[in-house]
């Protein structure tokens, strides 16, 4: 009856084990492909950056925030 039990057991460990394998083999392979798909369609134009790689939006913002949080930025350093 023991060996019943426990090759039930080994049954059952492999059957789950097999379920997830499966399923995150399933879950990388779409991932991929749908990284994949985006990249292909969905190209971006590159946002302009400067010489460090930083990007620049000081058009987005106003002239006046740039400065106050340039200041802060310094002060904090500074400290």
């Amino acid at each position: 009856m023991e060996a019943s039990l426990i090759s039930q057991g080994i049954d059952l460990m492999l059957y789950g084990m097999g379920t997830v394998f499966t399923f995150l083999t399933l879950l990388v392979g779409l991932t991929t492909l749908m990284s994949s798909t985006v990249n292909r369609y969905a190209k971006e134009d590159p946002i302009a950056g400067d010489s460090d790689g930083h990007q620049i939006h000081t058009a987005l913002v106003e002239p006046k925030i740039v400065k106050v949080i340039q200041a802060a930025i310094d002060q904090h350093r500074g400290s």
